[in-house]
């Protein structure tokens, strides 16, 4: 049977995080190929990546200079494990990333994505504790809407419900904090009135159970999958030195937020803070291959470090874990930033991004504009004045998906929240013409559902 692709994909696929009924009347879009910042399809028709697909790609694609470190990789050495074995590749990725980060961080633990990145965080926070004889502290403190990952643990620390409501009957028991959501504030407040109240529900928690908790999960300035509720260094700079007082570790995910998104090369350094344990994916390879990494401190690795007769082995690990062509990758990623000094071109591309979409703020439902160095989000609402939500069943985001396709743009919203998560090699011109179509899409009120 000579089936169309159009056709074995329905047939065959099942697609992440897509509600596959939207596709039964509806092709699906299919990639062909990919250059730089746009993605062709089987037609040739040209789409701006404007969320990097799925915020991994840094460079653009098929940069030449990453396709050269893993073609030489691979006709060198594809796979081998990394358990009592190593390789050069993983080494000298190891080391770069460790001079990138800040001191004590000092010790990299390779796996194959972001939720496992995390996962891994959360396990060696847990044994550390129980190396130090203090197995009471067992338990995790997460955010509201805070977004770390898809495995067991890391669901267990996730607050979008409807990511994961569905397995609430396997997840373990944490404590949820609010969101520091500025634009919906938990407490009432106005950004200029603010004193960082939202952070007064984790000093009290840590007063009271500090004993029993092991660390405090979060993504830094950015709960992205969450609805790109952005929040002020400030907030990251009080609770690091909260967790410090009460003797708890800091995980800061940053699987989403590393390298060069919000202007820096980790969203950490805008707060002035270290954490014990960073989580890093996405753009480490820069988009190319998959591939995960967990950061920490010698003082974290030292409690795993046995005397002999003594059993402190971390058990957790991949069969990709520091695989070698995904280390090149990475290691290619980083030499496109040395060679074209990607944090310093995108110090004149920020501003021009977030003046550009000052725009959106007249249209009536345009609640709210946000934006942090190569990312920029709308919440759209019914009614600016209390703010309130169209619901899933008006499906704002379905509808401007599928007008951002027309245009030439790949959109993704979540929710009620358009967003744009560009690529660090995006000139202005192509800022200027992301921002036009895209505004052309959201001014539209055809585009939006209920009006």
């Amino acid at each position: 049977m000579n089936l169309s692709l159009q056709k074995k994909d329905k047939k065959y696929l099942w697609h992440p995080y897509t509600q596959m009924k939207d596709y039964q009347t509806r092709d699906l879009l299919i990639i062909d190929h990919a250059q730089g910042n746009y993605l062709y399809d089987e037609h040739g028709k040209r789409y701006f990546d404007t969320i990097s697909s799925w915020w991994c790609i840094l460079h653009g694609h098929n940069h030449p200079t990453m396709q050269e470190f893993v073609s030489r990789q691979l006709h060198r050495l594809d796979q081998v494990l990394l358990a009592g074995t190593s390789h050069e590749p993983a080494i000298l990725l190891a080391e770069k990333l460790v001079k990138l980060t800040s001191a004590p961080l000092s010790k990299i633990f390779f796996s194959d994505n972001g939720s496992t990145a995390c996962e891994v965080a959360l396990k060696m926070s847990l044994q550390y504790w129980r190396h130090r004889e203090l197995p009471a502290k067992n338990r995790f403190i997460s955010l509201e809407r805070g977004y770390h990952g898809d495995t067991i643990g890391t669901m267990s620390l996730g607050g979008v419900p409807e990511f994961h409501q569905e397995f609430k009957s396997i997840l373990f028991p944490s404590f949820s904090l609010p969101s520091p959501h500025c634009y919906r504030c938990p407490m009432n407040r106005e950004p200029g009135s603010c004193e960082l109240e939202c952070l007064n529900p984790l000093e009290t928690l840590l007063a009271e159970k500090s004993e029993q908790v092991a660390a405090f999960i979060l993504e830094p300035l950015l709960q992205a999958a969450g609805g790109m509720r952005m929040y002020p260094p400030a907030y990251l700079n009080r609770a690091a030195k909260l967790t410090k007082k009460y003797n708890i570790h800091l995980i800061l995910d940053e699987v989403a937020t590393g390298f060069g998104r919000t202007g820096r090369m980790f969203a950490y350094e805008h707060a002035g803070i270290v954490p014990d344990f960073l989580c890093l994916s996405k753009g480490l390879t820069g988009g190319m291959l998959a591939m995960g990494a967990t950061v920490t401190s010698d003082k974290i690795y030292n409690a795993f470090y046995a005397d002999y007769g003594e059993n402190k082995t971390f058990y957790h690990g991949h069969t990709f874990t520091g695989n070698p062509l995904a280390s090149a990758a990475a290691l290619g990623s980083l030499q496109v930033f040395a060679e074209e000094k990607s944090l310093d071109y995108i110090q004149s591309i920020i501003p021009h991004l977030h003046q550009g979409m000052e725009r959106f703020r007249a249209l009536e439902w345009v609640g709210d504009v946000r934006c942090l160095g190569m990312i920029c989000a709308l919440e759209l609402v019914k009614d600016k004045t209390s703010k309130e939500e169209f619901s899933f069943s008006e499906r704002v985001g379905w509808k401007i998906y599928l007008k951002g396709l027309e245009k030439g743009l790949i959109l993704r919203p979540m929710g009620n929240t358009v967003y744009l998560w560009l690529p660090l090699s995006t000139s202005r011109d192509e800022v200027d013409e992301i921002v036009e179509l895209t505004y052309q899409v959201v001014a539209d009120p055809k585009n939006i559902v209920g009006l």
